[in-house]
């Protein structure tokens, strides 16, 4: 599968730092979201963040759909809250 590149804007205030990404995964990729943690469904992802590999899931929170950012991939990226980046995205299915 190839990837879809977007740009985003990394943003605080969630559990974790995330990036919009500008389509609904379920219907842009025909696949369902997943169970991720106690509580959580989203969809497993995997890529690029400004050419840093990532491996983490797309969530949706107030209609719009949101890449998770954990710290260790912001460090090893060297990104912070508010940087534009570069975002290439599939459906992890490992």
């Amino acid at each position: 599968m190839t990837l879809d590149r977007f740009d985003s804007v990394i943003r605080g205030g969630h559990k974790e730092d995330a990036a919009e990404i500008p389509f609904d995964p379920g219907k842009h990729w025909a696949i369902r979201p997943q169970h991720l943690d106690p509580g959580r469904r989203g969809f497993p992802v995997k890529g690029t963040i400004n050419g840093t590999p990532l491996h983490s899931a797309v969530v949706s929170r107030s209609g719009k759909f949101w890449l998770l950012l954990p710290s260790e991939l912001e460090a090893a990226a060297n990104l912070s809250v508010g940087d534009s980046v570069v975002i290439e995205l599939a459906p992890d299915f490992s």
